[in-house]
This record gives structure tokens, sequence and C-alpha cells, in this order.
């Protein structure tokens, strides 16, 4: 399987608590629910489909319980990502849970960077992160993320947990972009590597 990366992020690169005020308070975060003010039919589409992708979903420990709390409370029959995300297979990696809740669990203990390379040599399409921001910073960073989704809103908030934190480079090529009505950019990488670097020598040397 290739691995996705899915996060939501502001202009300023935050990834805590898109969803509500009190989804992740932790750090005294206070301004969670930025991206629901944007939300509109394009996107739930287009998140859709990326969820379509999916044979199975990596989360870390944090995200793993709050969706495992969730999710299985959301009954609205229209809603179309619920029964995928209850159905789909879940793999937290984590260091304290022996077991999961939110079935079907596969606990995975040990190194995430082992255990995640050993997953991707199972068959099928994806195995998407979805959250668990720093768990997917970490498998960017040692090469086993081959997707990046972003949907960026348009909005600065000024605190919170970012989704790239100081560390190894990533390069990325964009193979996607969308803006929707209401503000949203929808962007989709392939990652390459290591990151490029270059010194500018004129607009003649631009190729």
């Amino acid at each position: 399987m290739k691995v996705g990366l899915t996060e939501f992020v502001t202009l300023d690169g935050v990834s805590q608590g898109p969803g509500s005020p009190d989804e992740d308070t932790t750090g005294g975060f206070t301004r969670g629910g930025w991206l629901v003010p944007h939300m509109d039919e394009t996107f739930i589409e287009r998140a859709s489909a990326w969820l379509g992708l999916a044979d199975g979903l990596l989360l870390g420990r944090r995200t793993y319980e709050a969706f495992a709390r969730d999710w299985p409370k959301i009954t609205d029959p229209d809603d179309p990502f619920t029964e995928r995300m209850n159905s789909l297979p879940k793999y937290v990696v984590t260091s304290t849970l022996t077991e999961g809740s939110w079935e079907p669990t596969t606990v995975l203990r040990g190194d995430p960077v082992e255990t995640v390379a050993e997953l991707r040599k199972l068959p099928g399409r994806e195995l998407q992160i979805h959250g668990s921001a720093r768990l997917g910073a970490a498998l960017l960073r040692a090469g086993l993320v081959d997707t990046v989704r972003l949907v960026v809103a348009p909005t600065v908030i000024g605190a919170g947990r970012r989704l790239f934190e100081p560390g190894e480079p990533a390069g990325l090529r964009l193979t996607g972009q969308e803006s929707t009505p209401k503000g949203l950019l929808l962007l989709e990488y392939e990652a390459v590597g290591a990151a490029a670097v270059g010194a500018y020598g004129g607009v003649s040397a631009i190729g």
C-alpha cells in the first residue's frame, strides 16, 4: 500500500483543532474550529473522493482516541464519511495502548518507521493518515509518505501546533490544485525525496 497524508492547515501552518473549539485543547489551545466556517460542498466532495482511495487508516494515539470517541456517534445518514471511517481497518501507532476500542483496530507497538515500512508491503491502495500531524511529518521525513494532501484554510490563527515543525527537509511535487467557493485551497503533492535547493542566477537560467 501507498501512504497518503491528509491534513487541514491554516495559512500559518497550524493543524491543531480544525473541527471545533474543544476538539484538541492540549497546550492551552483555545482557537479550534477554524476550518468549519470555510467548508462547502466542493470540499466535501473532494475529501470524500480522497477517503474513497483508502484501504486503511493510520493514526497516532491522540487522534485515534478522538476519532474513536466521535465518529461512532455520528448518525446522519447523509454524511459521506461516517460509514467508511467506522468500517475501515485502523492501525494505531502507540506505546501506551494495548488494544483498540474502535473496531477493526490493530495496535502497532515499537518503532513507527519500522512498523509502517512493513505495512507498506501489504497489498492495497492507500493507508491514509488523517490528523496525527506529528506521525505524518515523521513518516514524511523517513521517506514513507507517498502523497500529501493539504486543505489550506484562509485564516491565520497565530497559535497552536503546526503541521511541520523543524526537522529533516522533504521534497514535494505539486500534482493537483483547486480552490473552493469558500476559499479553501486543496493541494495534492507527490513526495519526491530530498528537498531541492539552488542559487538564483537570473531569469535566463530558469527553465
